[in-house]
């Protein structure tokens, strides 16, 4: 019954971490991924990315810019093994307009 309680703790705090960013303002900040050569949109939805990762790693909760280039890369691999990349369905929906 451990990794139910694991995942359901996970899931509370990446939402607690999340609400307490709600207000954050809504203008979307383009970051760099030097290992893949493109860019993201670092909005709201990436935040809540980035927090599951965090949360599954065990991580510390820092600032994506207070990491090293190490651990930036470690996050750029996840998030492309995770293919709820928005930023290329955003680019989808744009080739076939």
């Amino acid at each position: 019954m451990r990794p139910v309680y694991t995942y359901v703790g996970s899931v509370i705090v990446t939402a607690a971490i999340t609400a307490s960013m709600g207000c954050a303002s809504r203008s979307q900040v383009r970051v760099y991924d030097p290992y893949r050569s493109d860019y993201h949109h670092w909005d709201r939805r990436e935040t809540v990315y980035y927090n599951q990762w965090v949360v599954q790693g065990h991580r510390d909760n820092r600032d994506y810019h207070h990491l090293n280039q190490d651990e930036q890369r470690r996050y750029w691999e996840w998030r492309h093994q995770h293919r709820h990349d928005h930023d290329h369905d955003r680019d989808d929906r744009d080739r076939h307009r």
